[in-house]
């Protein structure tokens, strides 16, 4: 591989560009090879970090820093023309690096549940009986306000079991198993409420699913469900939008 052919090789490489019998070829090529191995696994973090931080404008820098060092270094001096790429890309992700200390916007998971992430607070007004579920339904509610949620499924579970069209209940359901970090059965929950059209909660039930794709790190899930938050609007509208713009 010559060197003034390995910039645009790393390129096509790390943006998925390349053929199979071409990334086959390049793969190849640097195998054994720790120098490029090296620059190719830099570059590929300097994009990440760029992309996460949308700085178009450090592109351009890096852009200008490569004509200079085209200008000034001689194609045959490999050894020195791969220390420089290194130098340049080092510097870019210090800047980037010091960017990103000052944003706040690289949240992991669990920064993101715990700053967006509150138990939802169901109504105090007492509900009229429903066929032999209010019992449940208050025991339910019960554990439920003093955090016992291993409890509260239970008691939930049996409410919706015994009246499915319950979509209080099923919303409450999903969010003590969301808590208990049962995450099939709150996404399950969610989801009916969510496919239920006459129903008061689906916002909640919207929200509650999202935020459960971001504690399993399903991220492009939770992209999905968060921008149709933020295209029907509601009380989550404003947090839906921050939380893309930290997974994207």
């Amino acid at each position: 591989m010559k060197t003034n052919d390995f910039s645009y090789f790393i390129e096509r490489y790390n943006s998925a560009e390349m053929s199979d019998s071409e990334r086959q070829w390049f793969l190849k090529e640097l195998d054994g090879n720790e120098k490029y191995l090296k620059e190719v696994n830099l570059r590929k973090r300097t994009d990440e970090i760029l992309k996460s931080q949308n700085i178009i404008s450090l592109r351009g820098k890096l852009s200008e820093i490569e004509k200079k060092r085209e200008a000034y270094i001689p194609v045959r001096n490999s050894k020195k023309r791969v220390s420089l790429n290194y130098a340049a890309i080092i510097a870019a992700l210090v800047i980037i690096g010091s960017l990103t200390m000052f944003s706040g916007r690289n949240l992991s998971n669990d920064e993101i549940m715990n700053r967006y992430y509150k138990s939802y607070e169901p109504p105090t007004v007492q509900r009229s009986a429903q066929s032999g579920t209010n019992a449940d339904y208050t025991m339910a509610l019960k554990f439920y306000n003093t955090r016992d949620f291993e409890k509260a499924a239970i008691f939930f579970n049996k409410v919706v079991k015994s009246n499915p069209k319950d979509m209080q209940s099923t919303l409450l359901n999903g969010i003590a198993n969301l808590e208990n970090n049962k995450y099939p059965e709150a996404k399950q929950s969610f989801g009916n409420v969510i496919n239920n059209d006459s129903n008061n909660y689906i916002d909640q039930a919207q929200w509650y699913l999202a935020l459960c794709y971001v504690k399993t790190d399903e991220r492009e899930k939770a992209i999905v469900q968060l921008e149709i938050i933020k295209k029907e609007g509601g009380v989550y509208r404003n947090n839906a939008k921050k939380i893309i713009r930290k997974l994207n």
